[in-house]
């Protein structure tokens, strides 16, 4: 039986946004019984004709097949319908995995009256277990009789798997809106994007600006956060745009507005994803600053957020500064280690190379006991600074993926 937490994250939001209805977009669940007994685990999101598409994917050299799909029909820009299935990754599936989303694909397209390549579809789940897409057409005609503009927790909840709470952001920019789902706890290093994430929008944009945009704030927003860093099979995140809103064109004020409003909500679900980690406890926010440049800041914040040895230090709320100084150093850039300062919070710890003589165990150790842990180290050599999101390491995330596949 598939390892699930059976409880909720003590990190998760304690209420969510009132996320409103995007208009030309309707969406249905249903129990299609792929591995989750009695759980709702197929979304279909259907669009009205005219509606854009923008995706970006894993980086992964091993692919599921919902992502080659996607790839495949992206270029073409238009999109009618999106399917999302949980419980099975369908990668490492091979012929058999092309079908199963070829077929899931053409399923809706068969009830919703169009074209097989305007559906997108993502999976999630077990990889390397054949996806019988045969349950996802049982329930097509259902979920399309059904489909309309709901509550949004209901389409995050759908797509969840090990994830203990559904995750849910909204944004307003003048009379456009932008809704936006996740889901995500674990294999998550996506450097692209996250396990699954769909934003929704009517504003009227074309799909080649909407790409851009959606490029530049992932590299702001989900290309920042790790919890273990392994990158998934599936990574997909998609934007839909139904044009049923206002016009934005490229380089208007409101187009800017718009994009600082799309990196706001893609930055909301990634630190959700951070803190429902699988088996979290801490939310962790690494600042590194002083680094030679910008993508030197970035890999060492990388390294100091992946590292078992710090996380599991923040687990046991242990202020170990020289788990961090092996992180910053191991992680290959420019550094020296007469300059390095390291910090807790407010709590400077370690300052040009050294301990600092005078500073409150005590003080450092209560911050410690909190939900909330920033660690800052400022290499004092450059003007490079790189933000990075994760999680602490505990015993639970052993037992979550200890039996995940048996």
């Amino acid at each position: 039986m598939i390892a699930t937490p059976d409880k909720i994250s003590p990190l998760a939001p304690k209420k969510y946004v009132k996320a409103p209805p995007v208009q030309g977009v309707h969406f249905a669940t249903a129990a299609a019984h792929i591995r989750y007994p009695g759980r709702q685990d197929v979304l279909l999101m259907a669009f009205d004709e005219g509606t854009a598409v923008a995706g970006v994917f894993t980086r992964s050299k091993c692919p599921s097949a919902a992502v080659d799909w996607c790839r495949k029909i992206l270029p073409q820009g238009k999109a009618r319908a999106l399917v999302v299935n949980s419980g099975n990754a369908n990668a490492f599936t091979g012929k058999l995995g092309i079908l199963a989303a070829e077929k899931t694909a053409q399923s809706a397209a068969q009830v919703l009256k169009c074209k097989a390549d305007e559906v997108s579809v993502a999976s999630t789940g077990v990889i390397g277990e054949p996806l019988d897409a045969s349950k996802i057409e049982r329930v097509m005609p259902d979920l399309a009789t059904r489909a309309m503009a709901g509550d949004w927790l209901d389409a995050a909840r759908a797509i969840m798997t090990t994830d203990t709470f559904p995750k849910l952001a909204a944004q307003k920019v003048g009379h456009i809106n932008i809704v936006g789902i996740a889901k995500g706890a674990g294999m998550i290093q996506p450097d692209m994007a996250t396990l699954l994430s769909f934003v929704f929008t009517d504003a009227k944009i074309a799909p080649q600006l909407l790409q851009k945009m959606l490029a530049r704030a992932t590299e702001r927003s989900f290309n920042r956060v790790t919890v273990d860093g392994d990158t998934s099979t599936s990574d997909t995140l998609l934007a839909f745009a139904t044009g049923k809103s206002a016009e934005l064109a490229e380089g208007s004020a409101e187009a800017k507005s718009f994009e600082r409003a799309l990196i706001r909500v893609l930055r909301d679900l990634a630190i959700m994803v951070a803190k429902d980690g699988e088996g979290a406890r801490k939310f962790i926010t690494v600042e590194i600053k002083g680094a030679k440049g910008k993508r030197a800041a970035l890999k060492i914040a990388r390294s100091v957020a992946n590292s078992p040895l710090v996380k599991t230090a923040i687990a046991g709320e242990d202020a170990n500064w020289g788990r961090v100084v092996m992180a910053v150093g191991k992680a290959g850039e420019a550094a020296d280690r007469d300059k390095l300062s390291i910090a807790f919070g407010p709590h400077v710890v370690a300052a040009n190379g050294a301990r600092v003589p005078d500073y409150s165990e005590e003080d450092v150790t209560n911050y410690m006991r909190g939900e909330n842990i920033t660690i800052t180290a400022d290499l004092g050599i450059g003007k490079g600074r790189a933000t990075m999101w994760t999680c602490d390491l505990t015993k639970d995330y052993v037992a979550i993926n200890g039996d995940y596949r048996s």
